[in-house]
């Protein structure tokens, strides 16, 4: 099981054990820390999408030290003028250990998404089986867009095997 979760504006990929390092988050050491910013979770095939959040997801962690991260050299330069300035920075920086990743909330699923596929696909087989040959052309067009060859009825000449909208659209108008 693992979870999108973020912290301190970062985004983490975090599984249970996993120990990271994130922005300073306490001078305390030790400390048992709540996220509920959780963007995604898996369940072992199981996804959950939060919009923009998942409801009732946290992740539990321990801090376990407070370490300043390498250092980054900022060289200002100005050719010709004898501006040189050196100066470095070392981000205060918090090591964490998650403990545990609870899912207790909704969300959309993957199972949605293919819920609204079959819908979609239901929808189409109800209204091929009420096609009328009175249509303007942007309802014929939408019409062949959305079935096959063979399901096409007044529309495709019976010695073509390869339909164009237009040779449908003037098939349709001779006939």
């Amino acid at each position: 099981m693992y979870a999108v979760v973020k912290i301190g504006g970062h985004q983490y990929r975090v599984s249970e054990g996993d120990v990271l390092f994130v922005d300073k988050q306490s001078d305390e050491t030790d400390q048992s820390l709540t996220f509920d910013s959780v963007l995604l979770t898996n369940d072992d095939g199981d996804v959950t999408i939060g919009k923009p959040v998942v409801e009732g997801a946290t992740v539990e962690a321990t801090l376990l030290d407070n370490v300043k991260s390498d250092k980054v050299i900022v060289f200002k330069k100005k050719r010709r003028k004898g501006y040189r300035v050196k100066r470095g920075h070392r981000q205060p920086m918090s090591q964490i250990e998650i403990n545990k990743i609870s899912t207790s909330g909704g969300g959309s699923t993957s199972t949605k998404k293919t819920e609204k596929k079959e819908t979609a696909s239901e929808e189409a087989e109800e209204t091929e089986a009420t096609v009328s040959t009175d249509m303007t052309a942007k309802e014929a067009i939408s019409h062949i867009r959305g079935t096959d060859l063979e399901e096409l009825k007044g529309f495709v000449p019976d010695d073509e095997d390869r339909v164009t909208v237009l040779d449908a659209w003037n098939s349709k108008q001779e006939g």
